[in-house]
């Protein structure tokens, strides 16, 4: 736990957040038991023992080579050794893989971006992924293969078919299967009318040092300075789509601000035969679900992670309990004497407001939407234009150093959302100017100017992660 490089001139936006929610915490404490939110890497117990529903990560931001679209992007599967062959990592069929967008504040969702995948093999006859160099999509030699339907869902219509049955990018066996891999996962890119999506494995774009589970980066800030997730992919999905078709009234200018979270559901019966086939019956059931990054991890107890996965924001009253009095303060104040912040000492208890602008209805003046409810959600103000590394304002600690582009306002891929994380649970937003993070301040490698925006998956012919 280190000092951040960056420097801290403007904080005077969200410190006004603060007062701002004071009301509503009046309003919600009496339905606050503890619990929390989000999803994250391996973040409770029954996804970390179903990574194919784990989702690990959720971003949402104004296209930066195109600021009248806006991307969303869900990633799936955490910790992908690249070389983890010959039954390389997929989606997994049978599951609805949702985006959700509540667009006028009520914490339902308003739009629902839909994927179902299949899985389809050429030659079962093999153990191979890949029977040959893989130069094209349709390619024979790629022996496994996925594709998927995407539709989009809107209460009280029918749902509407975007894409079907488009192709998953391939897993990046290795220079000898697929010696042009980039070629190959951008032709996965699918349009519909001013929409684009894509589907496949990247390199985790996630970086952080995860051995703060080590008691806080070893009890003495020694264990920091690595990215733990260097050399791994994921799974992702990545739609972009105008402004004007996630926004209310279909005038983002008017209606700017957009909730978004991620949810996997299954069918609650799985029947497994003896000759090894699968099929499953009953109700569909909510098995994980992303807003915030990190809050499942290290907010809610461990005895409550799998009940939080299966909730519903428009339910996230109960929650609330964990996000004003957050563990992680205590615990650092426990191994390095820092004291836990509060932002009303006057009150018995802790007291966070500035922790509920953040997490549960976004910031006044920034990504609060009109007529809040409070609830977790990734919240992103559509009107605020991209800012990247070419912007005078740009930085990866987002909105506490004055760039109201980056996180908590959405989240782009290079926001630095740990140091940030650390920072504000600390005090941030009440004039406690820690400068924590983990010295790591950068992904392993460049993400791309272009959508899907994600860098390319690490080929299973390099060494191993690391």
């Amino acid at each position: 736990m280190t000092s951040s490089s960056a420097k801290r001139p403007a904080r005077t936006l969200l410190v006004a957040a603060v007062t701002a929610v004071v009301a509503l915490l009046a309003s919600m404490l009496a339905l606050a038991p503890k619990s929390g939110r989000a999803s994250s890497h391996r973040e409770a117990p029954l996804v970390s023992a179903d990574p194919q529903v784990d989702s690990t990560d959720l971003y949402a931001f104004v296209s930066p080579d195109d600021p009248s679209t806006t991307t969303l992007v869900s990633n799936w599967i955490p910790f992908e050794e690249p070389a983890g062959g010959p039954n390389f990592f997929a989606f997994a069929p049978g599951v609805r893989y949702d985006i959700n967008v509540s667009n006028d504040g009520d914490a339902r969702p308003e739009i629902t971006y839909r994927w179902r995948f299949k899985n389809h093999y050429r030659n079962p006859n093999t153990f191979l992924y890949n029977t040959g160099p893989v130069t094209s999509l349709d390619d024979q030699d790629l022996n496994f293969y996925q594709t998927y339907d995407l539709v989009k869902k809107v209460p009280g219509r029918a749902a509407t078919m975007l894409v079907d049955d488009g192709v998953v990018a391939p897993n990046n066996v290795g220079g000898a299967s697929m010696p042009d891999f980039t070629a190959l996962s951008d032709a996965a890119i699918e349009t519909f009318g001013e929409s684009k999506t894509w589907a496949g494995q990247v390199d985790d774009p996630f970086f952080l040092d995860l051995r703060v589970f080590d008691l806080l980066y070893g009890g003495d800030f020694s264990e920091v300075g690595n990215d733990t997730l260097k050399g791994f992919n994921t799974h992702s999905m990545a739609i972009q789509v105008p402004n004007s078709e996630l926004a209310m009234a279909g005038d983002a200018s008017g209606n700017p601000v957009i909730g978004v979270w991620t949810t996997a559901s299954r069918r609650s019966t799985r029947i497994q035969k003896a000759d090894g086939s699968q099929s499953y019956k009953g109700e569909w059931v909510q098995l994980s679900r992303l807003g915030m990054p990190l809050v499942n991890e290290v907010v809610v107890p461990v005895g409550l992670k799998d009940y939080f996965n299966g909730s519903k924001p428009k339910d996230d009253a109960q929650f609330l309990g964990a996000v004003q009095d957050p563990e992680l303060p205590r615990l650092i104040e426990a191994v390095y004497g820092i004291a836990a912040p509060d932002s009303d000492p006057a009150t018995e208890g802790i007291q966070r407001a500035d922790l509920i602008s953040v997490f549960l209805t976004g910031v006044e003046g920034l990504n609060q939407p009109a007529n809040v409810q409070a609830s977790e959600m990734l919240r992103l103000n559509m009107s605020i234009a991209p800012c990247e590394e070419s912007c005078a304002t740009h930085s990866s600690l987002g909105v506490i150093e004055g760039d109201t582009a980056g996180f908590p306002n959405g989240r782009r891929l290079a926001d630095d959302v740990i140091d940030i994380a650390l920072q504000v649970v600390e005090g941030e937003l009440l004039g406690s100017l820690t400068d924590l993070g983990d010295a790591v301040n950068a992904n392993d490698v460049d993400f791309r100017s272009t959508f899907p925006y994600l860098a390319p998956a690490h080929a299973g012919s390099t060494a191993a992660p690391h």
